[in-house]
């Protein structure tokens, strides 16, 4: 399988088993098993540098067994060859996702103007709370 121009997974790694599906479908859900179930070892694949398999581990643990291995499950169609396709498009998706890495994010500081700005809000805000006060009778 091609996940990359430098990346391949061997077809010896995933394991395939074949489970019926759920859902509607007639008489043919009860029959056939279209429904696919796609395994792969994340920690003890040759294929996978160390960088992609500490990431791929850090992404997608939600995924992932105690053991490591990464479950995928697909039964969006009706036939077997293509379920088989479709998990094995969704295990090089997420493969590929393990390869960009975010950019760290800076923090910035607020500029002098919008400091400003915030301050004489809170003034005007504070003179129309002011407004708001009941006048005091002078005359007791």
């Amino acid at each position: 399988m091609i996940i990359s121009d430098k990346l391949f997974i061997d077809d010896a790694e995933l394991i395939e088993t074949f489970v019926r599906a759920s859902g509607p479908g007639g008489q043919n859900v009860n029959k056939v098993s279209t429904a696919v179930q796609l395994r792969f070892d994340v920690l003890n694949s040759p294929s996978l540098p160390e960088h992609i398999r500490e990431r791929l581990l850090l992404i997608h643990h939600s995924r992932l067994t105690n053991d490591g291995v990464l479950i995928i499950h697909a039964q969006k169609y009706r036939s077997q060859d293509r379920n088989r396709q479709d998990a094995k498009e969704r295990l090089a998706d997420l493969i590929r996702m393990a390869f960009v890495t975010r950019k760290k994010r800076i923090p910035t500081a607020p500029t002098r103007a919008s400091k400003e700005r915030k301050l004489s809000e809170k003034k005007s805000r504070g003179q129309i709370k002011q407004g708001r006060q009941g006048v005091k009778d002078l005359s007791e």
